[in-house]
């Protein structure tokens, strides 16, 4: 029997992870709750078969994402043509890994709902920067978790004004909302495979290792697309906003990397990039000056046409709470733990202590990286920062990680960097369940069920496939 190309088999073994992952979504996804989904709600006594299921087919999506880079670096023996992963051909790659995921309901989080609830308010006028979405009330609030019913919007102007312009379109009707955002976030991932190539060029990486590890990474299919989480927007306008800075194009890379962070704040660092460029052609003062102008010209201009107000810097802190998980949370919650278990009254002292301590570590990450910003690079180190608040911050979540990760992808080197990114990609993926809520222990058990008949599966497959003639090079 004729062996597949590589290429071929790695795209139609993540292909297949992600339809066995679509389905188990069907039944173990973050489902709406309420009876206008009565549909969904009949596959509910199949959720644990849905999970072994899901878990399958998200080992099978991240060997495929493995092979696909093992592949990448085979091909490219020392002396021999760098072998090519364009934008066309990884576009085909994430269509295949995420196509099925477009229609299944969301996962790995609810936030896609309170996207559509906090939509539906500022179309109803109701400031979302005040109210939760208890304020909005009705089917869509309803399928806000209960821990963030209270909580403003922590997200910026260019976000909700599209999350509303989704909502409106829709109707409020979740299947077609879903889909909305989801599309929003295609728009988002499309920019990165556009732009991060051309960011890499600039910082000295292959473009092919860019985009193997910052756009095909398993969190992407997973988090921003199945999941339509509005990182995806985030990071697209802050990639082509810091590609066109090192085209000295400093102006509109100021533009799209203020757009960025009127989506999610964590973007604003990009403007430390585009001034640090800036600088190496006309002074840094003068560089300050004009971003500063350009940053400041378009919040202004961005908060008065979406009349939504700039009371999203002030809740800026709705992501830290007292239930959010970190490394720092986790730290807090065992110390407290302690604490009782030796009869000692500290009440949330150890929790404020260790999530001070962790956001002390991540701006301290953060000042070294950018004070070894002449050495490194200011894309590479912004994409450390980023990181360094993603995992040591007072909040986490498995695509925050994509906040460094992708800048990682397309400004670190081949070394450690690189590959604790990639490591950590592929360990993100595993750690949230697909309805978004904390496993039991029989979820826990069907979990790890699922990942032991997923390797079971490639390893199959690798016996399968261990003879015959050597795989081409990748497609254009």
């Amino acid at each position: 029997m004729r062996k597949l190309p590589t290429v071929v088999g790695y795209r139609l073994l993540g292909g297949v992870g992600a339809v066995l992952l679509a389905g188990a979504g069907l039944a173990a996804g973050a489902l709406p709750i309420g009876g206008h989904a009565a549909w969904w709600s009949a596959l509910r006594h199949l959720a644990g078969p849905g999970l072994l299921c899901g878990y399958a087919g998200l080992t099978l999506l991240a060997a495929a994402w493995w092979w696909a880079g093992r592949h990448l670096r085979a091909a490219r023996p020392p002396g021999a043509p760098v072998v090519r992963l364009d934008g066309r051909s990884a576009a085909l790659t994430l269509a295949c890994w995420a196509g099925p995921l477009l229609l299944c309901p969301p996962l790995f989080s609810r936030d896609a709902y309170s996207y559509l609830a906090q939509g539906a308010m500022v179309l109803a006028d109701i400031d979302v920067y005040r109210h939760g979405v208890t304020a909005l009330g009705g089917r869509l609030a309803a399928e806000v978790p209960q821990m963030w019913q209270q909580t403003p919007a922590p997200y910026g102007p260019v976000f909700l004004a599209i999350a509303a312009v989704v909502s409106g379109l829709t109707g409020g009707k979740l299947v077609l909302g879903v889909l909305g955002l989801r599309l929003v976030a295609l728009a988002g991932v499309a920019l990165l495979l556009r732009y991060l190539p051309r960011l890499a060029r600039h910082c000295g990486v292959d473009p092919a290792a860019a985009l193997w590890l910052g756009v095909l990474n398993p969190l992407v299919p997973l988090h921003l697309v199945a999941g339509a989480h509005n990182e995806a927007v985030m990071l697209g306008l802050l990639v082509a906003g810091l590609s066109l800075a090192f085209e000295r194009r400093f102006g509109t890379a100021a533009v799209l990397v203020t757009l960025a962070a009127l989506v999610k704040a964590p973007a604003v660092v990009g403007l430390l990039v585009v001034v640090s460029l800036a600088a190496r052609h006309g002074g840094h003062r003068a560089a300050l000056t004009r971003t500063a102008g350009f940053a400041v010209g378009t919040a202004a201009a961005v908060t008065w046409a979406t009349g939504i107000g700039y009371g999203w810097i002030g809740a800026l802190g709705t992501p830290v709470y007292r239930h959010s998980w970190s490394i720092s949370s986790a730290l807090g919650r065992g110390a407290t733990w302690l604490a009782g278990a030796l009869g000692l009254e500290w009440g949330d002292a150890p929790m404020r202590l260790f999530l001070g301590l962790g956001l002390i570590a991540a701006l301290a990450v953060a000042g070294i990286a950018w004070w070894q910003r002449r050495r490194i690079g200011p894309a590479y180190a912004v994409g450390l920062a980023l990181a360094a608040v993603a995992l040591l911050g007072p909040a986490t979540r498995p695509w925050y990680a994509l906040w460094g990760l992708v800048l990682i992808a397309a400004a670190a080197p081949d070394g450690w960097a690189r590959a604790v990114a990639a490591s950590g990609a592929v360990v993100l993926a595993f750690v949230a369940l697909p309805s978004g809520f904390g496993p039991d222990p029989t979820q826990a058990a069907l979990a790890a069920a699922g990942v032991l008949l997923g390797l079971l599966a490639v390893g199959w497959l690798r016996l399968l496939t261990a003879t015959g003639q050597p795989a081409p090079a990748v497609a254009r």
